[in-house]
């Protein structure tokens, strides 16, 4: 990896943590959180969720299986610098095509390794996300603050616009039902596991209308996951809102939140929001517990929901916060976390399941 440069990651209250760059030289501001998966660096880097981000890794060695081309979860990465403690010099998998030091300097991406990222962690649990600015340039510890202070953060900020699609996409032609995806930072896995469960699959860009949307005649209607805040995003909630009666609805993360403001109810952030691949998660209908990926910094405020209308579904066994809710009248529901994703492996696949039954009632 060549001679390793110095690097400084500066948060908006003045705490500065030193490190070594590799990938990408430069500087970035975003705000740092931590994912506590073991692995799926790659699907992390590019999982469109995660744009106005600087995420840390808790795992403290991260590359070791390099990076290939049949693991992405979207066109690009989209995380704003990359937090590590150690970068595999060595990368040994069969799906293996370059180490993750290539793949960084190829996609213009800015990692810092040598990090405590066992401080870093604990200071964020403690203090909450907050604002940053990473930089392998500016080693002015006062000017990086300085940066980190002045840079927009996430609330009330709109992020999808910067990577929903600009133009329809037919991801699958084939099935028994016709599912629109809107398009608000969608992750390819749950395209996938829509084509999987007999679904033609029509992804739509987040600013299209609702009349846009129904000329299609979809049978249901999936509300994608995305980056930042639900707040930052009226004209897809809009939008919503109008679907609301027309159409079956599965919301997934951000879709789940957009729902949730939709049908009357607030959100709000997080201290350190939950970001990994081991959140336990309990389906209050059936008692049983999922391990989930979650990846969000926003929640949906379950007080808020008018609970004639809505039933709480899940909650996180962490933090008893909302994960899911369902509609008692009309075919809708969410969860906030990624049942695509699956790290139980298959704990949360019986969502899909659902969305087809509902479709299914609803087209008979």
């Amino acid at each position: 990896m060549g001679v390793n440069k110095k690097a400084k990651i500066a948060l908006e209250d003045g705490k500065i943590f030193a490190g070594f760059s590799f990938g990408a030289a430069g500087e970035k501001c975003g705000e740092v959180v931590f994912n506590t998966s073991l692995a799926g660096y790659q699907e992390i880097l590019t999982d469109p969720s995660y744009k106005g981000q600087i995420v840390t890794m808790t795992y403290p060695l991260i590359g070791n299986y390099g990076v290939n081309p049949e693991d992405i979860e979207s066109r690009q990465s989209f995380v704003e610098g990359f937090i590590i403690k150690e970068c595999s010099r060595i990368a040994s998998n069969w799906q293996s095509r370059q180490t993750l030091d290539e793949y960084f300097k190829e996609n213009n991406i800015i990692g810092i390794e040598g990090v405590d990222t066992r401080a870093l962690t604990r200071y964020i649990r403690l203090q909450g996300a907050m604002k940053a600015v990473i930089s392998t340039e500016d080693f002015n510890e006062e000017s990086l603050a300085a940066k980190a202070k002045a840079s927009p953060g996430l609330i009330g900020r709109d992020l999808v616009k910067e990577v929903t699609s600009d133009k329809p996409i037919e991801w699958s032609k084939k099935g028994k039902y016709k599912v629109v995806v809107l398009d608000c930072g969608v992750k390819y896995n749950i395209l996938r596991s829509l084509a999987d469960n007999n679904c033609k699959v029509l992804v739509l860009p987040s600013t299209t209308k609702t009349e846009d949307i129904l000329v299609e005649k979809p049978d249901g209607v999936l509300l994608s996951n995305g980056p930042g805040d639900p707040a930052g995003v009226p004209y897809v909630v809009e939008n919503v809102k109008r679907l609301l009666n027309k159409v079956p609805i599965f919301g997934i993360c951000l879709g789940h939140q957009m729902l949730g403001l939709a049908m009357g109810g607030r959100t709000y952030k997080l201290k350190f929001g939950h970001h990994g691949g081991n959140h336990p998660v309990k389906d209050l209908r059936t008692n049983k517990i999922s391990i989930t990926v979650q990846n969000h910094g926003f929640c949906v405020d379950r007080e808020s929901l008018n609970k004639e209308d809505i039933e709480i579904t899940h909650i996180n066994l962490n933090d008893q916060t909302l994960e899911g809710m369902r509609h008692r009248k009309l075919p809708i529901f969410s969860v906030q976390f990624h049942p695509e994703a699956s790290p139980g492996p298959h704990d949360a696949r019986y969502l899909f399941d659902k969305f087809i039954g509902m479709m299914e009632y609803n087209h008979a």
